[in-house]
């Protein structure tokens, strides 16, 4: 059952993170409209099983008003929200307050700032400011930190065999960026993706162009053509051309399904379906969208 959603509020970004999901930048295009998002309520209220919204990007403060009325609409409908940031407006910490006073008391339940060298390197960070005037508001706050690949022995835990840490999922400008040098397992490893809900998800990420991914760069249909609550409903994942092969064996029954010539080994499940997914692009346009988040234009 669909109870959260997770609005893309833009594609653009202070930063261009080697990590970055949807390769996010300066230079990224797509951003909400505030009709747009009264539009997206209105559909979300027809789902009657939504109760929390998450506003991310690209980074959300950018588009700051936008922001601010979007979680208006939502506390007015009784709807949680959470919020994930760079905290790059962090510039010091009574700076930070005056960027969070007005949320105080719209429903934010949760605050999540990126915290890591991916984004500020060794320099002092804003971040870490900005964590700092919203515990001193009292909002609920955490840090998401995020740290380079590493690679480290199973030892006893498994077979012995080097595996990689760090948090880093391999999607995005990441596969390209974050893989060189790290080891690799054999395709016939990743018959399975336990790392979304693509049967039966419990969110969604919706971005500015209508897109409603169960994974980014996975769409099951567009918000601006048909309602999402026909959308879920009509949702057969078995027959979506992507979800379908993943759900019935992983990245490596994707690339049997479809012919798709690939490499003999990947860091993990989302490296190999990423690739995988990239060289799809042309022959599932609609499924696999949109075409920036796989790095093109």
């Amino acid at each position: 059952m669909l109870t959260g959603v997770h609005i893309l509020l833009t594609y653009g970004c202070t930063y261009e993170c080697d990590h970055c999901f949807l390769h996010c930048s300066p230079r990224a295009e797509g951003t909400f409209t505030v009709a747009g998002l009264r539009s997206l309520y209105d559909q979300i209220d027809s789902c009657g099983t939504i109760d929390t919204v998450y506003f991310e990007g690209g980074e959300p403060f950018l588009y700051y008003p936008l922001m601010l009325e979007g979680i208006f609409m939502a506390h007015s409908r009784g709807i949680k929200v959470g919020i994930v940031t760079n905290g790059y407006w962090g510039t010091s910490e009574e700076d930070a307050e005056l960027w969070l006073r007005p949320l105080v008391g719209l429903g934010i339940h949760d605050l999540s700032i990126s915290d890591d060298k991916f984004h500020f390197g060794d320099e002092v960070s804003p971040a870490g400011r900005a964590i700092a005037a919203a515990q001193k508001l009292g909002l609920p706050v955490d840090s998401i930190c995020i740290e380079a690949p590493t690679v480290r022995d199973e030892g006893e835990v498994g077979k012995g065999e080097p595996i990689v840490g760090g948090g880093v999922r391999f999607r995005g400008r990441a596969a390209d960026k974050l893989t060189v040098g790290l080891p690799r397992r054999p395709c016939s490893e990743f018959t399975a993706c336990d790392r979304e809900e693509l049967a039966e998800p419990g969110r969604v990420h919706i971005d500015p162009f209508g897109n409603v991914m169960v994974c980014q760069g996975i769409s099951i249909g567009n918000v601006w053509q048909s309602e999402l609550e026909q959308l879920m409903r009509e949702h057969d994942p078995q027959a979506h051309p992507i979800i379908g092969p993943l759900l019935r064996g992983g990245p490596q029954a994707l690339a049997e399904a479809y012919g798709v010539a690939h490499d003999e080994g990947y860091v993990d499940e989302c490296h190999f379906c990423y690739d995988v997914r990239r060289k799809l692009l042309d022959r599932f346009p609609e499924s696999l969208t949109p075409r920036q988040v796989y790095g093109v234009d």
